[in-house]
């Protein structure tokens, strides 16, 4: 026998299962969310925008540095540790050509083909954030005999650095050619270097500070102005030296448009090789051993590591930023189509001329599928009870435990009838209700939902016209004082019901709501009754119903006040079953895409659509934001903050035109901007969480959210009701 102590510590110990396991749901979308951040930030980290300083030091005086620098060659040889540097040129006949800043996709490698066509061989002083995003061009200057040079990780003035920042631009440019190339360099080139005469009291420090750490300094003594694009024959004048003797040519391979150099270097190779000058490396022109040593064990395969990830995150990123392209593109299609149609709609529907036909007046059945549904079936009732127009109701009783079902009986309502079931799920509920209805019509409803007195008589005007097989009402949040409940209240009038409108008008409505909804029998009976193949069966059945030749309409003035979740929990409970289910309609009525006939129109037309706008768009509209944030910490900070304002503004329109057309206040709209900022994250999460399940065909189970009893209808009677206590008395 299990005593109430050991049933107890079953209990708790159950309880500290469910808190370990809930986390679990959360793991691998918020995995994906940080690997998303964690290559966005790579991304700006090796695109200069983390740590970038543009700033350039003014001339300073040159007091402290010697005389035979200033006056010297080159090449300064700083590396002996209390000898005074020394300083190289490059013997007569000689010319080490040297390019700074790539390598650029587009240029360097013209300027490689030029090197390569007449067997010349330079100095290419790399940058660590260009490096990273081409290694290729690395491996192929390096496979082609050309030497490497550091040009510093973020290309800044080192004279504002401190000495930590230099050793960290020096490794992490180490580090990129390790990767790249398997090699390490002694060659270093400062950014916004000129001649040896340029040295001042502010640069010569770090050159002596680079000096030991290792690298010889290579300046110029000669000054191409490539950067300035004098025009071909300038570049080439500039670059020759004089009476035949040795030179340093700086050019730059990247930075802006290299096509004057490329020329250049067409026309310089050949004339300076007629001439008598040979094109080669610095340490082969110096008579030195190379520049390069090769990097094995962990520092090479950490700088293999670095590539790859710099790889996947310039890949990854550039298919998102055509992500944000096409969802930039779908989200104003969406609230154009949204405008537009929602105000064609509303002039049709307002037309004096408009109806449905002869007025509708048969009674008809309404039910209502309850499980577990204590706190909220009498309100639910007593509004039906309330109703204008003739009414049966059905209370379809799913197995509560709770007493939902002796709750209505005891109510003795007339016209109100419970009919009670072992547990079988909703879409079972429902098919024993439309088996046990009297009428032709038959109402469903939510047992957490309350109708307005004049709900049922709109819900069925539109089966006037023998061509409506189902009819979508207006579900409006009734628990939106709270902030979660608003930003539900939002996206019910503006995603949901402006939606439906649209969708109406284009004549492919894909959900018809649990909450408030009306279906013609002889339909029904048509497609099976409702399905239990997906989790959401509103959207399944309306699909079934469009395929099968009826018309589904949407009825504005048909309103119910539901009770949305109140907790993120819930709320994630709900929007993953129905993003699920939803996904699982869609592909449950994949065919209708090839087949002819009505099923054939709503393929082509309908599933797209819903396909388009309720799943593809939904996964990637966060990445709205993700850019805002790239944005606001990387730059340009104004654009992104306009293009976000811009697309906040859009949805502002829509959703105050959306209220306007509900005739709703627009106070709740107040709440907007950080609905879109957490609200949409979440829901993004949801539906990524769907697709996971969908991809590694996970299974779902139907998920029943708690209940509190506080939604009414406008002018109803609160439920008195408090807690377990109830007032029991008969309602005539």
């Amino acid at each position: 026998m299990t005593t109430p102590v050991s049933r107890g510590r079953h209990n708790r110990k159950k309880k500290r299962t469910v808190r370990r396991r809930l986390p679990m749901r959360y793991l691998l979308p918020s995995l994906l969310l940080v690997a998303l951040l964690a290559m966005l930030m790579l991304r700006g980290y090796v695109h200069s925008e983390i740590l970038a300083d543009h700033r350039v030091q003014a001339p300073a005086p040159t007091t402290q540095v010697p005389d035979h620098v200033l006056e010297g060659g080159p090449v300064i040889d700083a590396r002996r540790a209390g000898e005074a540097a020394r300083t190289l040129r490059i013997p007569d006949h000689r010319i080490v050509l040297t390019f700074d800043d790539g390598p650029d996709p587009v240029w360097t490698p013209r300027v490689l083909d030029e090197l390569k066509k007449y067997d010349a061989h330079g100095v290419f002083f790399v940058t660590g954030t260009m490096a990273s995003r081409y290694p290729d061009l690395v491996r192929r200057m390096v496979d082609e005999g050309h030497e490497i040079g550091l040009h510093t990780f973020n290309h800044p003035d080192l004279s504002f650095q401190s000495t930590s920042r230099i050793d960290w631009e020096l490794s992490q440019n180490q580090l990129v050619l390790a990767g790249a190339a398997d090699i390490r360099t002694s060659l270093f080139r400062p950014p916004y270097s000129s001649f040896s005469d340029a040295m001042d009291n502010k640069t010569w420090p770090v050159t002596q500070y680079i000096g030991s750490r290792g690298y010889l300094t290579v300046v110029n003594n000669t000054d191409s102005e490539d950067w300035k694009r004098p025009g071909v024959e300038a570049i080439i004048e500039r670059a020759t030296p004089e009476h035949g003797k040795g030179a340093i040519i700086l050019m730059h391979d990247s930075g802006g448009d290299r096509s004057q150099t490329v020329a250049a270097l067409g026309k310089f190779l050949p004339q300076m090789q007629d001439r008598g000058y040979d094109f080669t490396n610095l340490t082969s022109a110096l008579g030195a051993p190379s520049a390069h040593t090769p990097v094995t064990g962990f520092a090479l395969w950490k700088g293999k590591a670095f590539i790859g990830a710099v790889g996947i995150s310039e890949n990854v990123t550039g298919v998102l930023v055509a992500g944000l392209a096409v969802i930039g593109v779908l989200v104003m299609v969406r609230f154009g189509l949204m405008l537009l149609l929602s105000f064609l709609h509303a002039r049709k529907v307002r037309r004096k001329d408009f109806s449905w036909g002869e007025p509708f007046s048969r009674p008809v059945s309404v039910l209502v599928p309850a499980y577990n549904e204590r706190e909220c079936i009498e309100a639910t009732v007593r509004s039906l009870v309330a109703s204008d127009y003739p009414i049966e109701v059905i209370v379809i009783d799913d197995g509560s435990t709770d007493g939902t079902a002796d709750l209505v009986e005891a109510m003795w309502i007339p016209n109100v009838r419970v009919v009670r079931q072992r547990n079988a799920g909703k879409p079972a509920a429902l098919n024993n209700g439309i088996a046990n209805a009297r009428y032709d019509i038959v109402v469903m409803m939510d047992g957490d939902t309350v109708f307005e007195p004049s709900t049922v008589r709109e819900l069925v005007q539109p089966f006037a016209d023998p061509r409506v097989g189902a009819v979508a009402g207006n579900a409006k949040v009734g628990n939106r004082d709270s902030l979660i409940g608003a930003w539900q209240h939002i996206e019910y009038v503006m995603g949901f019901n402006l939606d439906r409108r649209m969708y109406d008008l284009l004549g492919c409505m894909p959900t018809i709501p649990g909450a408030v909804g009306a279906f013609r029998r002889d339909a029904l009976d048509r497609i099976g009754g409702m399905s239990e193949d997906t989790l959401a069966e509103d959207t399944d059945v309306t699909m079934a119903l469009h395929r099968d030749g009826w018309r589904v309409v949407y009825a504005e003035n048909a309103r119910a006040w539901t009770e949305a979740p109140e907790s993120v929990q819930q709320l994630w409970s709900q929007r993953y079953r129905w993003s699920y289910g939803t996904m699982q309609a869609i592909w449950k009525h994949r065919r209708a895409v090839i087949e002819r006939g009505p099923s054939g129109r709503f393929g082509r037309v309908g599933l797209p659509f819903v396909s388009l706008f309720m799943v593809v768009a939904p996964l990637l509209a966060p990445l709205i934001d993700v850019f805002l944030l790239y944005g606001l910490v990387f730059g340009p900070t104004g654009k992104t903050v306009a293009a976000w304002f811009g697309v906040l503004l859009v949805q502002a329109v829509c959703a105050a035109y959306a209220f306007r057309l509900d005739r709703e206040r627009m106070t709740h709209l107040i709440s907007l901007p950080l609905q879109q900022i957490l609200y949409r994250q979440l829901m993004y999460v949801v539906l990524l969480q769907s697709w996971i399940t969908a991809l590694t065909g996970g299974r779902l189970r139907w998920q029943k959210l708690r209940r509190t009893g506080v939604v009414e209808a406008p002018g109803g009677t609160p439920n008195r009701r408090k807690g377990t206590d109830r007032d029991r008395r008969p309602v005539a």
